[in-house]
C-alpha cells in the first residue's frame, strides 16, 4: 500500500525555506498558485477538490449567510464544502485541516470547545484517532493556537499528536496543519528566521513518523504573508456614504446587516461586498474606488469567485494594506465583543486577537474566572496599526507566496494537487 503524509506549514514561502533543514530536505520547492482570497478557508477547500472557489463555494473564511443575514466565519462543517474531496477515497487521518467536523476521515483531531448556557467556555478538542491524545500528551493548549498568546505550543501538540496517530495507525493518508508562522508573521514588521526553524522542529517530528511506517512526505502552504502598514475601514467608509445601518445598545453598536444597503465582509487582503439594491452597484463601487488602500473593486467573476454566498463586488487591497471588519466611528461605541478573542461574533477576521493591551488586566479577569464570577476577557485592542503582516492577495514574487514540495511533478496551481494526490496514491501500472 502507498502511504502519503501531507504537511501544511502555513505561511512557508520559498524564501523561508532554507532556515528549515528537515522540510529542505524533503525536495525541491516549487511556487504554486492559490485562489483568491489566498485565506485559509478557501485554499485548503481548492486543494482537496481541485475546484476553483466558484465550484466549491468556499469563498472566503467566513461570508454573510443571506437565508439568515448572518455574518459567520470558521465553520468547521465538511458539508459546507461543495464537490468531492480527495481524502474521501482512502483511509485518513486528518489532524487540524479545517472543515473537519462531519467528516468522512477515519481518523482525525479537530478544536471544539465545550459551551454552557451561562455563556461560559471549556477547552477540547473531537478526537477520534483512538489513539488519546489528551491522556498522552495533555489538553491542547488552546491560548497558543490563536489569540495575544498564539505560539509554537499548538503546532508542537498537532505534530506531536500526529506522529503518535502515523504510529499507531499507519493510515494510508495523514494531513497535519502547522499554523505557527501565521502568528509572529502578522505581528512583527520582520519574519524572523527563528519562527521558522521552530515550526521545522515540529515537523521533524512527524517526518520521522512518516519515514518508519514508509510513507511518503509531501509539504504545502497555503500562503505567504505579505508586511503591511495600512489598515483600511472599509465598513466606516459605507457608513459615510450611507449604505450601512447599526444600531445603538447596551454593549455598543451592532450591525444590522440586512437592513444594511452595503456591507464589507472583511477578509484580510480581501472583502466581499455584498449590496442589497442592484441599483446601488455602480455607486457602491465608486465609493470604494475612491478610498486610498483600495487597489481594485471587481466583479466575482474576474477572481473565478462568481458563487452565490459572495458578495455582489470584491474588493482588493494595495499590497501594503489590510482591511478592518470595523464599522463604529468611535471606539467608546465598539460592540463588547471587539475587545475579546471572539471569532465567531465578529462580521470579519480581526488580527489584532494576536495583541493584548495589559497582562495585568487578563490576570485579573482570568481570577474572576476562577472565583466562578461573570467576567469577560476584555484585552484586545482596537489599534489595527499594531498589524504588520497580512494576506489574501496573490503574490506579487513568486519567492514571498506558497509553495508545495513532493515527488514527480508537483502542480503549479492548488487547482492541481487533488489529481497529483491521486496520482501518488493509485499510480498507473
Amino acid at each position: 500500500m502507498q502511504r502519503l503524509c501531507i504537511l501544511n506549514v502555513v505561511g512557508l514561502t520559498p524564501e523561508l525555506l532554507p532556515h528549515a533543514p528537515r522540510l529542505s530536505q524533503i525536495g525541491t520547492a516549487q511556487p504554486w498558485t492559490s485562489p483568491v482570497p489566498a485565506v485559509t478557508a478557501t485554499s485548503q477547500a481548492t486543494m482537496l477538490t481541485g475546484l476553483p472557489p466558484r465550484e466549491h463555494g468556499i469563498v472566503a473564511n467566513g461570508w454573510l449567510y443571506r437565508d439568515t443575514q448572518e455574518i459567520r466565519f470558521w465553520q468547521q462543517s465538511r458539508t459546507l464544502i461543495q464537490g468531492e474531496l480527495f481524502y474521501e477515497r482512502y483511509q485518513t487521518a486528518k489532524m487540524f485541516w479545517w472543515f473537519n467536523q462531519a467528516t468522512t476521515a477515519q481518523y482525525g483531531a479537530t478544536p471544539k470547545p465545550h459551551y454552557g448556557c451561562d455563556g461560559s467556555k471549556v477547552f477540547d478538542v473531537l478526537d477520534w484517532t483512538g489513539c488519546e491524545l489528551t491522556k498522552r500528551l495533555g489538553p491542547f493548549p488552546f491560548f497558543a493556537f490563536w489569540g495575544p498568546g498564539a505560539g509554537i505550543a499548538s503546532s508542537d501538540w498537532i505534530a506531536d499528536a500526529t506522529a503518535i496517530v502515523l504510529r499507531q495507525q499507519q493510515p494510508q493518508l495523514t494531513l497535519c496543519y502547522l499554523p505557527h508562522l501565521d502568528y509572529d508573521f502578522q505581528r512583527l514588521d520582520h519574519q524572523d528566521p527563528e519562527r521558522v526553524a521552530e515550526v521545522d522542529a515540529a515537523a521533524g517530528r512527524v517526518i520521522d513518523a512518516a519515514d518508519a511506517i514508509g510513507a511518503t512526505v509531501v509539504v504545502v502552504s497555503e500562503y505567504g504573508l505579505t508586511k503591511v502598514q495600512r489598515p483600511v475601514h472599509l465598513n466606516r467608509v459605507l457608513r459615510a456614504g450611507g449604505f450601512l445601518r447599526t444600531r445603538r445598545g447596551p454593549f455598543g453598536e451592532v450591525l444590522l446587516v440586512g437592513e444594511c444597503d452595503a456591507v464589507a465582509v472583511a477578509d484580510h487582503q480581501v472583502a466581499h461586498v455584498y449590496v442589497r439594491n442592484p441599483a446601488m452597484m455602480d455607486d457602491v463601487a465608486a465609493c470604494l474606488r475612491s478610498v486610498p488602500g483600495v487597489a481594485a473593486v471587481v466583479t466575482p467573476a474576474e477572481l473565478e469567485l462568481d458563487h452565490p454566498r459572495s458578495g455582489e463586488l470584491i474588493a482588493l487591497a494595495d499590497q501594503d494594506a489590510w482591511f478592518t471588519y470595523y464599522y463604529w466611528n468611535d471606539d467608546l461605541d465598539a460592540p463588547d465583543f471587539a475587545r475579546t478573542v471572539d471569532i465567531h461574533r465578529k462580521p470579519g477576521y480581526d488580527p489584532c486577537e494576536l495583541f493584548m493591551t495589559s497582562r495585568p488586566r487578563a490576570a485579573a479577569r482570568l481570577l474572576q474566572k476562577k472565583l466562578g464570577l461573570r467576567y469577560k476577557m476584555d484585552v484586545i485592542p482596537l489599534d489595527s496599526t499594531l498589524v504588520r503582516g497580512s494576506h489574501g492577495l496573490l503574490a506579487s514574487d513568486p519567492g514571498s507566496g506558497p509553495l508545495v514540495i513532493g515527488p514527480g511533478e508537483p502542480p503549479g496551481a492548488m487547482t492541481g494537487f487533488a489529481d497529483y494526490v491521486h496520482s501518488l496514491l493509485s499510480p498507473s501500472p
